[in-house]
Order: structure tokens, then sequence, then C-alpha cells
């Protein structure tokens, strides 16, 4: 910025996009007096601008994330459980670790936890989690500094602390300390240098000891790495405490913006639907006459749109959508002859049909993919003449549905994600029996149990002779590659491609992909036929230790073979229950336990058979 002509003070040119740009770098730039600022677009203002609008397009309501209030409890309940995919700046495996090991009760936590989560700051995120939970003294370098660090533990964690510690023990006035701030942010090493002898003469002066002086500012130099300031991490946390809060109070609207934002990225995509799905999120297919060309939300329920389509042209889904505005599509046929000729062409339509786009229509996708070439060749001839058309119309070909998982898998292809199901579903109820994760959730150098689809197996012999195997696996979540090495290969010998198996296995990290070094690998069909036949779900306040407690003392006195799943009313997180609290469920332990936490919250759930 500057008052007069840019060119009058520095050389420009022309860059790609048409705009001016300096012919000399950012610093130079602002040593010869122009004012540099930095204006960051955040698609998560989109998102949550987007889901605003569907809250108050779908219920009604206004919302205006102003009113939320910071010391919402399921909110805060959801940054202690880790839960914040989708939550700008808290998505990373790391910083959810950070969350759960510190369970934040306020939003001051949550803006600690922003700015901790960074290469200086990071090496005094125990230290910080320990003091704010009790197990660990709080200290200060000195008690003059505890009035500046007593609200973060005694722990540095924020610019404007530093600017503070300068002031008070350096005796810097306050434009000094804002030098030293803004050369920390800017990570200018010789700057932090030079001013350390100034730091610790001022420091001795005022009357405190050398050696201290000099701890406070080797302890300020390391911060400098990165340390972050609480005008920001404030900011910055604000917007994803907005988030948060719709996540967990409109999960409908929060991720039909969240899935319109992430079109293009089919990982995080395949994740959020199938977070939606797991909070019980209604999930509809694209539909010729009710999709827009992205995701909306109707009646609590999200539809995908016609672009989520791979291949889907935007020049043809306008087409399809301006003749939809004389009412909608009564049929294949109308649809055809509503639309120009130079449109109907069968690959425009076969990705739409697999998606099951058509399913109004005749859910048969087979049979409708079966009759497309003769019904297009026919509305060409006959155009709009109804009287042709029934002279010319084809007969209609009858063929079976393709098999289930077939169709499964042809949607998947076109939507890049399994909406109507995925064969490791149906083994779902292994859950009550063993922690099972997702591949999207697989993390280095953990220890999972996994339930995959097998696609491919690739069977190779080692230096010395010994057969090894390659094996490619699945869910609804993404693929990882499992290896299987010499001693664990005669498990293979009842392995199949396209088997559904339970993995036991250790991730590594191999050419930057994640994989799985096998320690179990077996068929999960005959350990889904051994489930006990029944399952008793509690629903409860996850983070009410008091009724928690009470519980696992009431099924102690029941001991049995039935699995016990907690449901967290918030979340809608289940969680298996270890097996020394399993119940014999008679009629005095249900009786006492819907007492306790409500004949609607206790529900024993014979299995369903499949």
């Amino acid at each position: 910025l500057s008052e007069e002509p840019l060119t009058d003070t520095v050389a420009l040119q022309p860059s790609g996009d048409g705009l001016e740009q300096t012919q000399v770098p950012k610093d130079d730039v602002e040593a010869l007096g122009l004012l540099k600022m930095d204006f960051l677009g955040l698609k998560n203002l989109n998102i949550l601008a987007a889901a605003s609008h569907f809250v108050t397009r779908d219920t009604g309501r206004t919302f205006d994330p102003k009113q939320i209030p910071l010391n919402d409890q399921p909110t805060l309940a959801l940054f202690a459980r880790g839960d914040t995919n989708g939550v700008f700046q808290f998505e990373s495996a790391g910083i959810k670790n950070v969350l759960r090991k510190l369970r934040p009760t306020d939003f001051e936590d949550v803006v600690a936890v922003n700015a901790l989560y960074r290469p200086g700051p990071m090496e005094n995120i125990d230290t910080f989690i320990a003091r704010k939970n009790g197990q660990e003294p709080i200290a200060y370098p000195d008690p003059a500094l505890e009035k500046i660090l007593k609200p973060t533990y005694g722990v540095l964690v924020y610019q404007e602390q530093v600017m503070q510690v300068a002031s008070v023990m350096g005796g810097f006035s306050l434009g000094e300390a804002d030098l030293l701030r803004r050369a920390m942010s800017k990570k200018k090493s010789s700057v932090l240098a030079a001013e350390q002898d100034k730091f610790i003469e001022g420091a001795v002066k005022q009357g405190f000891p050398e050696a201290t002086a000099k701890t406070v500012y080797a302890y300020i130099d390391r911060f400098a790495n990165y340390g972050f300031n609480r005008s920001h991490a404030v900011a910055y946390s604000m917007v994803a405490f907005w988030l948060a809060y719709l996540k967990v109070h409109d999960p409908a609207a929060f991720f039909a913006a969240l899935m319109n934002a992430s079109m293009n990225n089919l990982p995080k995509l395949r994740t959020y639907v199938q977070e939606a799905k797991a909070r019980q999120v209604a999930l509809l297919g694209p539909d010729i006459n009710t999709s827009n060309g992205g995701f909306k939300l109707s009646d609590g329920k999200i539809r995908f749109g016609l672009l989520s389509v791979k291949g889907m042209r935007r020049d043809f889904s306008e087409a399809i959508f301006t003749a939809r505005k004389n009412g909608p599509f009564k049929d294949f046929r109308d649809l055809l002859q509503r639309l120009e000729p130079k449109w109907l062409k069968a690959d425009n339509f076969k990705p739409l049909i697999l998606a099951g786009a058509f399913d109004s229509f005749d859910d048969n996708r087979a049979q409708t993919i079966a009759n497309l070439d003769e019904l297009i060749n026919s509305v060409k001839l006959a155009g709009n003449d109804v009287g042709l058309f029934s002279v010319l119309a084809p007969k209609p070909i009858v063929v079976p549905e393709m098999p289930a998982g077939e169709r499964l898998e042809e949607e998947a292809n076109v939507l890049g994600v399994y909406l109507s199901g995925h064969p490791v579903d149906k083994y779902a109820p292994l859950k009550t029996q063993y922690t099972l994760v997702n591949v999207v959730d697989l993390a280095e150098g953990r220890t999972v149990d996994i339930l995959l689809l097998v696609r491919h197996i690739k069977r190779i012999r080692t230096k010395t002779g010994k057969p090894m195997a390659f094996v490619d696996g699945q869910d609804a979540t993404g693929t990882v590659s499992l290896t299987v090495f010499p001693n664990l290969y005669p498990t293979l010998e009842k392995i199949e491609t396209d088997m559904v198996v339970l993995v036991n296995g250790r991730v590594e990290k191999r050419n930057d992909d994640l994989q799985l070094i096998v320690n179990r690998i077996q068929d999960a069909a005959p350990l889904l036929e051994a489930l006990p036949k029944a399952q008793l779900f509690i629903r409860l306040d996850a983070d009410n230790v008091d009724a928690r407690t009470d519980l696992l003392k009431k099924l102690q006195t029941a001991h049995g073979p039935i699995p016990v799943i907690t449901v967290d009313t918030t979340s809608k997180e289940s969680v298996l229950l270890d097996k020394r609290y399993w119940v014999t469920a008679d009629t005095s332990l249900m009786a006492d336990l819907e007492s306790r936490f409500g004949a609607a919250n206790v529900v024993l759930r014979k299995r369903q058979e499949e």
C-alpha cells in the first residue's frame, strides 16, 4: 500500500493473471517505504457461510456465529474427543492427540492448543497439559513473571507474553518489545541474537539475577521458532469453534457444506461421508429430478449433486437443469426428448445411471443401460413427434439387475465413495468384539484391527525362496497395502479375492504411503457367525464421570456373555466395553439400568442375521 502511485516508488511488471507485481522481494518493498499486507482467503469461511445458509433454508432458524456461546459444553466435548475432522486448524492427527490429552474445558484451552501446536512452542505441550491437569506443579522462571504466565500455567504460549516479559524483566519499552515480537514472527535470528545482550543488561539493572535473565532469554529464543501471537490464535480458534458448534448441533448442514468444499478431494470426501453416516445423517444418491450441481440439504438429508458423478460436464448438467425448468422428467424418454440432440450420447448417461440418478424411473441399472442405445436412436429419429416415437420405440430388453457387489462397485467408481453400502458393512457387528478402525484413520506406529475387502493378492518368493505376499485391502474409506511375511504365509491358504478379512497389523510408512505389516489375517465370516446373538446398548453422556462409574459398578454385578455398548448422547459415538463388564440381561438388571438411565436409553437388541 502507498499514498502515491506505486510507480513512483518501485518498478512494476505485469503478472500472468493480469495484475501488477513488483520487481523486488517483500523485504526490499518494506525497506522502500511501502506497507505490505497479506490477505488470506479461507475456504473455511465459505464452508461456514454455506452451512449457515443450509441451516436457515432447511430449518427456518437463523444461524449467527457471533451468538454461539463459547462455553458450549457439547462443542468443548467434541474438541476433547479429538473429533475435529472438518474443523479449521484442528484436523491433523497430531493436534487431535493433543486435544485428547488436554481435554479442553473452556475456549481459552482451545486457543492455547492452536498456539502450542507449532514447531517452537510444541516442546512445551506436555508440560502445559500436565500442569493444567494437576499432574505437575506450576512454576515460573521468576515470581515477577507469574502475572504474565499464570493464565498459561507458567508456559510461554503467545508472542504477546514475550512482549510483556521483555518489558517487565528486560526493561524494554512497549515499542522495543514489539520490535522483538516482529523479529520473532519473521524468524530474524540475527536480530534476536543482538537483542540478547540488551535484554540481559536491562534485567540486571532491574535487579534480576543474570543467570535467570539468560535462562528466560534462551526460553524466548527457542519460542521464537514459530511462536504464535494470541490475536491470531483467538481469531483462528473462533472460526474453528463456530465450525465445531455446527458439527455438533447441525451436522447435516455442516457435512453438506463440507462435502461441497471437498468434491475434488476424494480422500477427504470419503472421510466426511463415513462421518456423516456415523452421525445418522441420511445421505441420498444423485437424482435426475431433485439434485442440484453440488450437494444440497433437504429435510435434514444430504442429496448428492450431479457434478459429484465422475466425468459429469458442467455444461451438460446445466442443460439438464434448463430442461427441468419445465417440470420434472416423467421417464428416461422424456428427458432425452427435452435435451438438445448434441447431448444424446450413451457415454453422457451411463455414469449417471451407475450412480443411481435414474433409480426413480427404474432401479434396475443393468436394464436401463441395456436399453440405452436403442432408446437414444429412437429419440434422435423421432424427435418430439410422439406418434412417430410410438412407431419407432424399441422393444424393451429385459435383463436381471447386476449382482449386489458389482452394483456397489460400479456406483463407487463413478461417485468416488461407497454410498449405498460396502461389502465390509455387513460385518459391522464385529465391533462388539474388536476395536476396529477405518483405512482413513490409520496412523504410523499403531497396531490396529481392521476389516478389509481383499481386492488383489500378489504372491512372491523371497531371496531365500520362502513364499510371502502383498495384499490390497479396501474398506469404504480407502485402500491399504498389506505385507504378509513368510512366517504368516500359510494363513493365506484360505484367503481369496473378494473375501472380507479381519486383519491385525502394525502401521508403517513406505515411500510416503502407509502399509500394514500383518500380525494376523483371517476370514471374517466365521467370526461373524460366532458372535453373541444379543447386545446391550446404553445411552449416556460420555463426559458424565459419575454416571459412567455407576454404570460400570452395576454391570459387574451381573457378569455374563452379552456385550455392552455405550453410546454418547452428543456424538453418537459407540464404545464396546471390556469383557469384564459384559452381562446376563436378567429382568432385575434391566429394571435397575432403566431406572438409572431411563427406559429409552437402555436397549437389549438381538443381532440381525445376514
